[in-house]
């Protein structure tokens, strides 16, 4: 209760307003509840990679798509809660590019609303950038969003967000326009762990889950140096192509 009319005297004094909208929000967050509700949420998806499904019957769960039945991706489960369509792509877009970091605590909110946490974690690995582009960005949205997600995940206290662990040891190609394919070939060898992750349960975090390449290759790169567990834990899933 004394939470409640706290966030009523700050909304009172600093009222927010809708970063998509632009009225107020009428809330603690820079988002009101009737563009929330334009956002998608990610209910019917692959248990392994969170691709969308068709819809099923309540009693059909634990569902994998075809790609994860014939070839198993190198993570063991992506915990991406929302479908990255026009509104969320909006929001991201204004947090990377536009370098507005205080819808770090917004989006963080919006996963955690959705997210479903079942497995211990022990690190939270944010997928680096190459050292020129966040030089040239000014942050790693990757590293915001693990810290901000350790702040409002009481089971994630006593995690450590190992934002050196991996390192992208050459700069990459912008994968926006790349088929499946080029972003795996783009990403082959471009990441490296600095030191052992021996029995491990690792969440890697990052913004947008796509065709998978970049968490596919940064997984890898953590099996290979010992982790026992692998999460990968994604803001939002591209919709699948042609849906």
């Amino acid at each position: 209760m004394v939470n409640k009319i706290g966030e009523r005297v700050l909304e009172a004094l600093f009222p927010q307003h809708c970063a998509l909208c632009g009225l107020r929000s009428h809330r603690a967050v820079p988002l009101c509840l009737a563009c929330e509700h334009e956002m998608p949420v990610n209910h019917t998806c692959c248990t392994r990679c969170a691709i969308p499904l068709p819809p099923a019957p309540e009693s059909v769960r634990g569902r994998l798509c075809g790609s994860c039945l014939q070839s198993p991706p190198a993570f063991d489960r992506v915990i991406a809660p929302w479908l990255y369509e026009e509104y969320f792509a909006h929001l991201i877009h204004r947090w990377k590019f536009q370098r507005e970091q205080r819808l770090t605590t917004l989006l963080a909110a919006l996963w955690r609303q959705h997210a479903q946490l079942h497995a211990p974690i022990d690190a939270l690995v944010p997928v680096p950038l190459h050292w020129r582009r966040q030089w040239q960005r000014g942050f790693n949205q990757s590293e915001l969003l693990c810290r901000e997600l350790q702040a409002i995940c009481p089971e994630l206290s006593s995690c450590n967000v190992e934002h050196r662990l991996i390192r992208r040891q050459r700069a990459t190609a912008a994968q926006s326009a790349m088929t499946a394919r080029q972003r795996a070939s783009n990403l082959h060898n471009a990441f490296t762990v600095r030191k052992p992750c021996d029995n491990l349960r690792v969440a890697v975090v990052d913004d947008v889950l796509t065709t998978g390449a970049t968490a596919t290759a940064v997984a890898s790169a953590l099996a290979a140096a010992g982790a026992s567990y692998i999460e990968v834990w994604c803001l939002a899933r591209t919709p699948t192509p042609g849906s």
